[in-house]
This record gives structure tokens, sequence and C-alpha cells, in this order.
């Protein structure tokens, strides 16, 4: 087996249950004011949202404009006279309080840790990304968190990563294996980094681009066959 060390986990999707938080969040603040919250809004939220993120990753725009822009767009389509901004800040707040994980990744990383350094590398927002590892029990288990918003740079830039390789003491290339369940920012990013990467793909999505992954699991505790083989776990 590959004698990997250290473990950079993406957060959002890959151990988070972003989808329930993000459920949660936007649900919460939409009703506080009064505003349509209904399956359509959401939906129409997502998509404006992931257009944004998309945009952001390939380096389009900043942080700041996914900000100020998803709820202000969001908000002319439905014609509801709100500050995009603010509600946005209202709706991180809700959001800092999702810490809900996905099936399995509490304890495939608590095993885990016992063998290896176990990281955090996401595209979040640092305020509500902290804010949700400090809620989590996964917090102990995590020796550091890397966001793109401290960094200045985001994934898949390389800049970002090696913001983080020289954050990580005795950082060694050929001892890391990345996890991730996005093609565009995770394993694009961690390939380009020359690291093994490992698409956490549960849902059973195409990998259209045809990247070159090391390994490509539906569940979490497929990481275990990985990096221990046969040995006992």
């Amino acid at each position: 087996m590959k004698p990997y060390r250290i473990l950079l986990f993406d957060a959002d999707d890959t151990l988070f249950d972003f989808q329930k938080a993000e459920e949660q969040a936007l649900d919460k603040a939409l009703q506080m004011h009064g505003f349509p919250h209904d399956e359509a809004i959401k939906q129409d939220y997502k998509k404006i949202n992931s257009e944004l993120w998309q945009a952001f990753e390939k380096g389009l725009i900043d942080k700041e404009a996914i900000k100020s822009q998803r709820f202000t767009r969001l908000f002319q389509q439905y014609q509801i006279a709100y500050d995009g901004t603010l509600f946005n800040e209202e709706y991180l707040r809700y959001l800092g309080e999702g810490s809900d994980l996905l099936p399995d990744a509490l304890a495939v990383c608590a095993r885990l840790a016992e063998d290896f350094d176990l990281y955090l590398v996401t595209n979040g927002i640092a305020q509500t990304q902290r804010s949700r590892l400090d809620r989590s029990a996964l917090k102990p288990y995590i020796k550091k968190m890397f966001v793109s918003e401290e960094s200045g740079y985001q994934k898949p830039q390389k800049e970002y990563f090696t913001y983080v390789e020289a954050r990580i003491p005795d950082f060694a290339h050929d001892q890391v294996l990345l996890i991730g369940d996005s093609l565009a920012s995770d394993m694009t990013g961690g390939i380009h980094a020359g690291y093994d990467v490992c698409w956490f793909n549960p849902h059973h999505k195409q990998n259209k681009g045809h990247l070159p992954l090391t390994y490509e699991i539906d569940d979490l505790r497929a990481l275990f066959d990985i990096l221990y083989g046969s040995e006992k776990r």
C-alpha cells in the first residue's frame, strides 16, 4: 500500500451535509421575513448560487460578488423589495449553524485520525465554515482547516494548494491523498498540484472530462480499503 500520511478532505458534500444545512438556513431566513419559501424559490436560488460559485472557481468573479449577487438576483426575479447583501448576511448566520455530517463521516474520520493527519480544504466562506466545524463532532479529528477566502486563492488554483502545503509540517506530495466530491475544484486542483486524488461520487456521476483519478468511491468507508488494504482496520 502507498504510504500516505496526509489526508486532505473537502468539506461540503464530502464530510458535511451541505444540502441539509443550506436547505435549513434558507428556509429559516426566508420565513423570518415572511418571504416565499416553497420549493420553486429554493431551486431558483440553488441555480443562481451554483452559477456564481462555478464562475468563482474559474476565477471570473471574487467571493464578494457571490455574497452580494446571489440574493439580489433572486429577489429581482421574485420582485422582493429587500437588500440582497443584507439578507445574505442573515442567511450565513443560519448556515453557520449547520454542522450535520454525511453518513459514516464521523466514524471514518475518527478511525483515520489514529494513523493519518487530517485537514480540511474548502472554498466556502471562512466565518461560516469555521462556525460549522466548531459546532461539529468532527473538530477533534481535524488538524487544521484551510479556507480559500483566507488564502486569497481557491480550488482548483495551484496557488491555493501552495498556500496549504506551506502550512502543513513536513509536507511531501507523494504522501498526500485528496478526497472530495467535485471534479472541477477538488479533483482538477489536486491533480494539478501533483497529489493522488480520490473522487467521492455517491451519486455515480460521469467523469465527463476523463480526469486521471487515482481512486473513485461511492462510500466513505471504502477509504479503509484504499488506506489499509487487507490490514486490520
